[in-house]
């Protein structure tokens, strides 16, 4: 089964998102400890468009800025610098207590000492996401994009921008635009608001063609039964994934893919790294296998991103689960969170385990 895309488009890729800035302790150390850290840019979703971006596709960020921020400076330098066009406000801050971008602070851990995250989203200029503010009729058929993805985290971050995600897939349903969803649960996210996030999911899902999660992700965003997350032998539970997208493909008939990630942590920088994929009455599995890890953080991301590469170049099914483990593969052996491929081949290299010099 292929996934038909409009070819009249501007942009391969549009993403709605919150950016924000991460502290990363240097050395390997825990946060606390450290005296040093680097700083980057960073949101989930602009991770996974940047698969695409640095590959070649026109990819299209849509976002909130704070007016006269540095760090909305460095931001929007940043997108640029991965190739990305991007639209937004520039909201006033409204003095020190207003508004700001987020704060992700997260040491990479090392040996049996897992990473540690803390995400500071205090008066967090992305939670005032509004439909208002963009001209979706541009977007959608002026311009054209031939998929969007959308995030849980950004669905889930404020009620507002609940009704901006369901007004944007309202509107790419409308034009012909395909619908990526990463379902993204967030515990803290979710504490008190289970009925609107549970309706806000249910319709995005239901208009979708691409449904994605984690160990856990379909289980509690959409009440499907599945596998207990976490624990060994991760090779063990693909059947029951298998099941649990099987109910899922049962809910929601429109979706075309179903794909979830495997991950078994052996210690911090060696984890057993799998996916299992949908594909109409297809299913293309990677069983997991042993990579090294620099920094886990942005190697889900970087699988979304490498498996919307693939559709978007109507590459043959089995290709996107592949393209998908190794882009996320390769994330992990990076400092950013961010996958920024050379070309396909380096990609395709982590695929085929080929790690030689290459002169």
């Amino acid at each position: 089964m292929s996934i038909e895309l409009r070819q009249d488009c501007r942009y391969a890729l549009v993403i709605p998102t919150s950016m924000g800035v991460r502290f990363t302790p240097t050395e390997g150390q825990p946060f606390h400890c450290s005296e040093n850290f680097r700083i980057q840019v960073t949101s989930a979703e602009s991770n996974v468009a940047s698969v695409s971006s640095f590959l070649g596709l026109p990819v299209k960020v849509l976002t909130n800025f704070v007016e006269g921020s540095p760090v909305s400076r460095m931001i929007k330098d940043d997108l640029a610098r991965r190739h990305m066009d991007y639209e937004g406000r520039d909201v006033p801050q409204g003095g020190p207590w207003g508004y700001r971008h987020q704060f992700n602070l997260a040491d990479r851990g090392t040996g049996s000492r897992g990473p540690r995250v803390q995400n500071d989203r205090a008066g967090e200029v992305g939670r005032c996401l509004n439909v208002k503010d963009f001209d979706l009729d541009r977007i959608f058929a002026q311009d054209g994009a031939q998929m969007i993805h959308i995030s849980g985290l950004i669905a889930a971050l404020s009620p507002e921008t609940g009704k901006f995600c369901l007004e944007l897939a309202r509107a790419a349903k409308k034009h012909g635009t395909r619908i990526s969803f990463d379902l993204n649960h967030r515990a803290t996210f979710w504490e008190g608001r289970e009925k609107e996030l549970g309706e806000i999911f249910d319709e995005i899902a239901g208009v979708s063609d691409v449904l994605i999660g984690n160990e856990e992700d379909f289980q509690l965003c959409l009440n499907l039964q599945g596998p207990e997350a976490g624990g060994k032998d991760i090779s063990a539970k693909i059947d029951g994934f298998k099941e649990m997208i099987t109910r899922a493909r049962k809910a929601y008939p429109e979706a075309r893919v179903f794909a979830n990630t495997l991950r078994e942590v052996v210690d911090a920088n060696r984890h057993l790294w799998g996916a299992i994929m949908s594909e109409g009455d297809n299913w293309h599995v990677v069983e997991p296998r042993e990579i090294t890890v620099l920094d886990r953080i942005g190697g889900g991301d970087g699988f979304v991103g490498g498996m919307l590469y693939a559709i978007l170049r109507e590459w043959p099914a089995e290709k996107w689960v592949q393209f998908g483990w190794a882009s996320g593969a390769l994330v992990t052996t990076l400092m950013t969170d961010y996958a920024q491929p050379a070309d396909e081949e380096q990609i395709w290299s982590v695929w085929s385990g080929n790690a030689r010099v290459r002169r």
